[in-house]
């Protein structure tokens, strides 16, 4: 044991040094990026009125968070998200359930779902809106629409292929469906809904800025449309940038409970 102790912290120092060294890179790239962007402007390399800079977003963000307008656009389309992001894994958890307790649901609802997830949302946004009306509600189905049916289908199969040993073994043991469901099933099935909820995060997100572009009059899409049509650029590509940081600070939060969930079990 005292052996492997040196070699065991050899290990953890080299897993700290790749961590560290991949942080760093991602840090010089995104600095190298914005840095070769701003010189691009500034020189005039690229024209700065369609392209814009990082100066000109700062000064852009700064005024429009002194009269409060980007608080309220970042409100409204996060909020959005969050709540067709929660009914998206309930619904995706209860309809999995439906599909894998029935097979005669499942072998009848199937080849539907598959139809509906192959779908272009961006196609049905519009139908939504005219049967639903331009709404809050609206855009939350039309989020939830982007990715509910592809989240059904794959914890669905994710319960299919939870090992037959262990449903054997609670049967012998006397569990009932109910038994296999609740101790086998569900436990089984918790690190592939993280993995689910981490690309429906991104999922619902855009489907919430598609509903923006069509119907909102607050949000991120919603300022994205509007600039391009007053030529506002530096309104779109900040309501770009914004979107890309509130994505990847809702996957963060999601991996952060995926560690939290794995430390737990471990």
């Amino acid at each position: 044991m005292n052996e492997s102790s040196p070699l065991q912290k050899q290990f953890f120092q080299k897993q700290v040094h790749h961590r560290r060294s991949v942080t760093f890179f991602r840090i010089l790239v995104i600095a190298a990026f914005l840095l070769l962007w701003e010189i691009a402007a500034h020189f005039n390399w690229i024209d700065s009125f369609i392209f814009s800079s990082p100066s000109r977003l700062i000064r852009c963000f700064t005024e429009l968070a002194a009269n409060g307008i980007i608080w309220q656009h970042i409100r409204v389309t996060l909020l959005e998200t969050i709540v067709s992001f929660l009914l998206v894994a309930g619904f995706s958890i209860l309809a999995a359930i439906l599909l894998w307790a029935k097979k005669s649901v499942s072998e009848t609802f199937e080849p539907y779902l598959v139809i509906l997830n192959s779908l272009p949302k961006s196609a049905l946004a519009p139908l939504l809106i005219v049967w639903l009306g331009a709404n809050y509600r609206t855009i939350i189905i039309t989020g939830m629409s982007v990715a509910i049916f592809g989240s059904i289908l794959s914890l669905y199969q994710g319960f299919l292929s939870v090992d037959p040993d262990r449903i054997r073994l609670i049967k012998t043991l006397g569990g009932k469906r109910k038994d296999i469901l609740t101790k086998i099933i569900l436990p089984a099935n918790i690190p592939n809904l993280l993995s689910i909820m981490k690309v429906n995060v991104g999922l619902c997100l855009v489907g919430v800025v598609i509903g923006e572009f069509i119907s909102s009059r607050a949000g991120l899409g919603y300022m994205i449309i509007y600039g391009s049509q007053v030529f506002k650029l530096d309104w779109v590509i900040l309501g770009i940038v914004i979107l890309c940081l509130i994505a990847m600070g809702l996957y963060q939060l999601i991996i952060s409970v995926e560690k939290w969930y794995l430390h737990k079990i471990t």
